[in-house]
């Protein structure tokens, strides 16, 4: 089920973003980002589309998924 994130308090949403970055690292190649970096490069894709959040009720679980 995706959920919107506009539905989501800032804490929430944070939380998740914060969960997915460290789940999925934050070091790419030659450049590292911090956790605040990612989360922010996140948020960004959220606004504008490129991915949503999607919420699995059988494990409870949200990940991102790519919407483009």
């Amino acid at each position: 089920m995706q959920i919107p994130f506009e539905q989501l308090s800032a804490d929430t949403l944070t939380a998740i973003l914060e969960e997915y970055a460290s789940r999925e690292g934050t070091e790419y190649g030659e450049v590292d980002y911090s956790l605040a970096q990612k989360v922010s490069m996140l948020r960004k894709q959220l606004e504008r589309g490129d991915v949503g959040i999607s919420f699995d009720t059988e494990t409870e679980t949200c990940s991102l998924i790519s919407l483009r």
